[in-house]
């Protein structure tokens, strides 16, 4: 079973009524009101609102789904948006138009996991029925999972792994596909090409990090990872073939003594990136893929037309850079994706990768 990763993930149970039976359910637009932890307004802790009153979500595609959340977990990314971190570009994808002249994002519910039971299908579903168990991460710019029901379109969700309860799938689906699109998407790995490649994953004891070490080993990846010594044995018994201590020296000088790599995930950022690329085989399609990036902040400080500016110029430059010293520099970002939650399921279920608790 794949493990839960991070100690920070905390996965919410709701309670709540009980699903009807297949065929006799009742349609969601009977409700007008539900129960959702809310904010309206940026800031701390203390902008969190727990209402009985918010909006029930309604079915406005015919290719979307309402989900009853059975479970929901926390990310970084729900303390980063609370704070306000990416709202230019999240609010320029809900109200791409300007249609509405006031802030369309408030009230806002947080929560991007899921884990729960299908109660109602557009007219254009025909994958999900109401009754089935799903899974999903939702985009960053729609109404979150910290609510009784969630909307979430056909091709975000997924049918949760047999093996795993509500409450142990719902930490899952954020980071898993994360790590997906950074290592498939964007990386090029995948089952068929990944045996056998020296993969290094700094920052290897988080939420992405520990999936993405089951992941490539699952693949047949040999895996080195960079972590704490604190999380040395959680990494070593996920799979990881090196674990490396960065509190014990220099870290950039420990991994030049080992073998150089094809690929590298990049967690952490910062300093790393300016040392971490002349650790990969040079012309031989080795990749460097981070998921540090600077898009949304600079959206947030230059507006959305100057922050894209500036977000390409930054990463043409890296890219155009590398790549004539003969490495592959690249971003990855979270991306929804219920085909690609259908091949972590599959994962899962099959027992490919290790389980810890």
């Amino acid at each position: 079973m794949l493990s839960r990763g991070a100690a920070g993930w905390r996965a919410l149970r709701w309670a709540g009524r009980r699903p009807r039976a297949r065929g006799l359910h009742a349609s969601p637009r009977a409700w007008s009101a539900m129960p959702s932890w809310v904010i309206d307004r940026y800031g701390s802790n203390e902008v969190l609102r727990f209402t009985r009153d918010m909006v029930f979500p309604i079915i406005h595609f015919p290719n979307e789904v309402i989900i009853r959340v059975h479970a929901a977990s926390l990310n970084p990314i729900d303390l980063s948006m609370r704070s306000g971190y990416g709202a230019t570009a999240l609010n320029m994808k809900r109200d791409p138009l300007k249609l509405k002249t006031e802030e369309t994002e408030f009230p806002l519910t947080l929560g991007r996991d899921v884990s729960g039971v299908v109660m109602e299908c557009g007219l254009s579903v025909s994958y999900f029925k109401p009754g089935d168990e799903v899974w999903a991460a939702i985009p960053l710019w729609k109404q979150g999972t910290l609510s009784e029901f969630v909307v979430a379109s056909g091709n975000e969700v997924s049918f949760k792994p047999k093996c795993l309860s509500h409450i142990e799938a719902a930490a899952l689906p954020y980071v898993g596909l994360t790590a997906w699109s950074a290592l498939n998407q964007v990386g090029g790995l995948n089952k068929s090409n990944c045996s056998g490649k020296r993969v290094l994953i700094l920052g290897a004891s988080g939420g992405v990090g520990t999936f993405a070490v089951q992941l490539v080993k699952a693949w047949g990846a040999h895996v080195t990872a960079v972590c704490s010594h604190d999380a040395s044995t959680l990494v070593k018994k996920l799979g990881a073939d090196d674990v490396i201590d960065y509190k014990s020296g220099n870290l950039e000088e420990q991994l030049k003594t080992l073998p150089l790599f094809d690929f590298i995930l990049d967690n952490v950022g910062g300093s790393t990136e300016k040392w971490a690329l002349d650790l990969l085989k040079k012309w031989s399609g080795a990749t460097y893929v981070t998921l540090v990036t600077p898009f949304l902040i600079n959206m947030d400080k230059l507006g959305v037309a100057d922050g894209m500016l500036q977000t390409g110029v930054t990463v043409g430059s890296k890219t155009l850079k590398h790549l004539l010293k003969g490495v592959h520099y690249r971003w990855a970002f979270f991306m929804p994706s219920g085909p690609s939650l259908d091949e972590i399921a599959e994962l899962v279920d099959s027992g490919k990768t290790q389980e810890f608790s």
